[in-house]
């Protein structure tokens, strides 16, 4: 069985979630890092201590930027009042980082100057959360990217028309945020908004009508020979052998200098060996899963899958939930937890052509009382401390605990995902 290692718990860890942010081919933009900035911080507050802030928003920084191509590398980071006329910007890197300005900021003299100089320096700034305020309308001459807040127009097409159409005419991008679903998304893309913003990503588009087709079928029935506790390893390697695609993927993922051997490996039973039955599974299953769906949004939804599979399992081992029910069980939980918004198809259509065992098919339905590590995965995604903190407690166990599996489990996924 493949070691989880405790958390380390003597040094101060960052804690952050990052949203993603596409552009009009739905391709990945960037991310919006949010962030708390201790292990006892209820909410997102930067506001305490400027120099732990100062600390906080580099080191997260860094670890949201990890593992990302140089395309994708623009972070949004978001600055109170405070932060902005003490210069606290300028101890982050300008080239990515993206200054975004809190919505509960005033457009007053000491704060525009503050703005020019950032903007003089070679800073990009964004104005977060508008919806036409004329009060607000003075950071317009300023910032490079206006974030439109849909739901706070009540999704209305008229409302966003209005406040949209003077933006049009600016030398500014115009990004649309807490975009719901692909409908909105869809009207927003055609009324020109450059990018986008909000779960719409990670929710299904469901297809009336719409099957699995049998290369999708195929890796799906493999994921489910994976998750027998009686394969083989021979096995294994004879499905490898046959896919010179992943043979090649493990190749180089086992020779990576994460696993630290001494000698190259350079045959499929030896890697397979060396990895383990568990390891292999789910690399296999992760290699799979990268596979379903080759649009550049399903990039995003492969990694957050990838990363709550890890995330689950190091939770159930922590929670004690594994001594009823195999740790792998939630590493499958989390893997397939949004395949039905990768592949368009409802969950309960899937579970039928994915025979799974009663734990991970009723933990997916929301049915059982697994499902609560799920709600868990899901709040720390989008950042959302309360509920995050409020299921800790439920869950009676350490918060700096749960923030260090979930950097744990990021790390590994980004691993798993390399090249």
């Amino acid at each position: 069985m493949t070691e989880i290692n405790e958390p380390d718990t003597t040094q101060e860890n960052v804690f952050v979630a990052r949203q993603p942010i596409f552009d009009r081919s739905e391709k990945p933009w960037g991310y919006e890092l949010l962030h708390r900035e201790s292990a006892t911080a209820m909410t997102a507050n930067v506001t305490d201590d400027e120099a732990a802030t100062r600390a906080v928003i580099a080191d997260g920084v860094s670890l949201a930027m990890e593992g990302l191509p140089s395309e994708r590398r623009r972070v949004l980071i978001n600055f109170p009042e405070e932060l902005l006329l003490t210069g606290a910007a300028f101890a982050l890197p300008k080239d990515g980082c993206v200054v975004e300005i809190l919505e509960t900021v005033s457009p007053t003299p000491e704060v525009l100057d503050a703005l020019k100089e950032l903007k003089k320096a070679g800073y990009m700034l964004a104005m977060d959360d508008y919806c036409g305020e004329t009060d607000l309308k003075p950071f317009l001459d300023i910032v490079d990217i206006v974030k439109v807040d849909i739901l706070g127009l009540d999704n209305d097409p008229e409302k966003i028309k209005e406040v949209y159409a003077p933006l049009a005419v600016k030398n500014v991008i115009t990004l649309a945020e807490k975009v719901e679903d692909n409908e909105i998304y869809t009207m927003l893309r055609d009324m020109g908004f450059d990018l986008f913003q909000g779960f719409f990503f990670s929710k299904p588009h469901i297809v009336p009508g719409k099957k699995l087709s049998s290369n999708q079928m195929s890796k799906l029935q493999l994921l489910r020979e994976l998750g027998r506790e009686d394969f083989e390893l021979k096995e294994i390697a004879n499905i490898l052998k046959a896919d010179p695609s992943l043979s090649f993927r493990l190749f180089r993922h086992i020779n990576s200098v994460g696993f630290g051997l001494v000698n190259k490996v350079d045959t499929l039973d030896r890697a397979v060996v060396i990895m383990g039955q568990r390891a292999i599974a789910q690399w296999l299953r992760t290699a799979i899963m990268s596979d379903l769906n080759p649009a550049p949004k399903a990039g995003e939804l492969v990694f957050l899958s990838v990363q709550r599979a890890k995330f689950l399992e190091m939770l159930a081992v922590h929670t004690g939930i594994s001594t009823q029910t195999n740790p792998d069980s939630f590493f499958v939980i989390g893997l397939f937890s949004l395949l039905d918004s990768m592949l368009g198809i409802r969950m309960k259509e899937l579970l039928e052509n994915l025979p799974l065992n009663d734990t991970i098919s009723c933990t997916l339905e929301g049915s059982c009382p697994e499902h609560t590590l799920l709600k868990l995965a899901h709040s720390f995604e989008h950042g959302y401390w309360a509920d995050t903190d409020k299921r800790i407690k439920d869950l009676n166990i350490d918060r700096r605990t749960v923030d260090s599996l979930y950097v744990e489990a990021r790390t590994w996924a980004q691993r798993a995902l390399a090249g």
